[in-house]
């Protein structure tokens, strides 16, 4: 059964604008870059009811909530949407509370953003407000929204920690349960910038059947479906395809020696490109 909500994952470093400067409300015009134009204002356009659907900024991953969540608020207000809220859950039994389950339930969209993706799944995981998201993007036009580390531990596969310049060694990620929006596939942030491309390959390699996601910073994806994505923003979406590796040594050899991968199959997707899961086709969006 394909899922009726919609599922927006984003590559981090958002740069929302600074909330801080004193002439920010007065030039907001000239002060709102490309991903508040773009990305904010497409999860809004596609979000329920517009500019009045009910968002719920759940900062959990953040070491500090306090600023992250309301600069989000801002950001969105700043685009019309009035009914922002930010959902501080720092702790298990935040996330089972009569009050705070009764929010998710009147959501329209929950963004959750970035910070630690293993403190996220640790204190969401497993509880009914996980349990609720679940059945809402599966049987409601509902959209779950996660960057950085909420876009991490939107698949059922999580990458959660890993050396960018020693990724290709054998061990040198780490990969856990997400809170499982999205199966056969495994997604990484920062891509490009951080260099996490190895990181990628040795996840993909682990398990082939899993498409590797790697999104660029101010760069997203949206799903629906559960299969149709469609890439967002100014940056890269890597695609790493590993069903038609033919070859490695991956169970050969020894923990922290390097892995060799034969025929790897990779993409690149700018934005306005497509790519269907379920026949893994993508097709390029022509330039105007």
């Amino acid at each position: 059964m394909k899922p009726k909500g919609k599922l927006i994952i984003i590559g981090g470093a958002v740069d929302k604008g600074s909330f801080t400067e004193s002439n920010f409300e007065s030039q907001v015009e000239n002060n709102l870059n490309f991903f508040e134009k773009g990305i904010l204002k497409r999860i809004i356009n596609e979000s329920l009811k517009g500019v009045n659907s009910r968002i719920e900024i759940i900062p959990t991953a953040s070491k500090i909530p306090e600023i992250v969540g309301p600069e989000y608020a801002k950001a969105f207000n700043f685009l019309g949407a009035e009914n922002v809220e930010v959902l501080n859950i720092q702790k298990r039994e935040d996330a089972s509370t009569d009050e705070n389950l009764t929010r998710i339930i009147n959501a329209d969209v929950v963004f959750f953003t970035g910070g630690d993706q293993l403190r996220l799944t640790s204190i969401i995981g497993g509880t009914p407000i996980h349990d609720k998201i679940l059945e809402k993007y599966q049987n409601e036009d509902f959209i779950y929204v996660g960057t950085s580390a909420g876009a991490h531990s939107a698949s059922k596969s999580m990458i959660y920690q890993g050396s960018s310049q020693e990724a290709l060694l054998k061990g040198e990620i780490k990969i856990t349960s997400g809170l499982g929006l999205i199966d056969h596939v495994v997604i990484d942030t920062h891509f490009v910038k951080r260099g996490r491309i190895g990181r990628l390959f040795q996840a993909v390699v682990s398990n082939p059947k899993a498409l590797g996601i790697g999104l660029g910073e101010d760069t997203g994806l949206l799903v629906t479906e559960g299969e149709h994505m469609e890439a967002l923003g100014t940056g890269l979406v890597i695609l790493v395809d590993g069903r038609k590796i033919t070859d490695t040594n991956i169970t050969d050899v020894n923990l922290g020696e390097a892995i060799s991968i034969k025929n790897l199959v990779v993409h690149v997707m700018n934005k306005g490109d497509i790519y269907l899961l379920s026949n893994h086709e993508m097709t390029i969006h022509p330039s105007k």
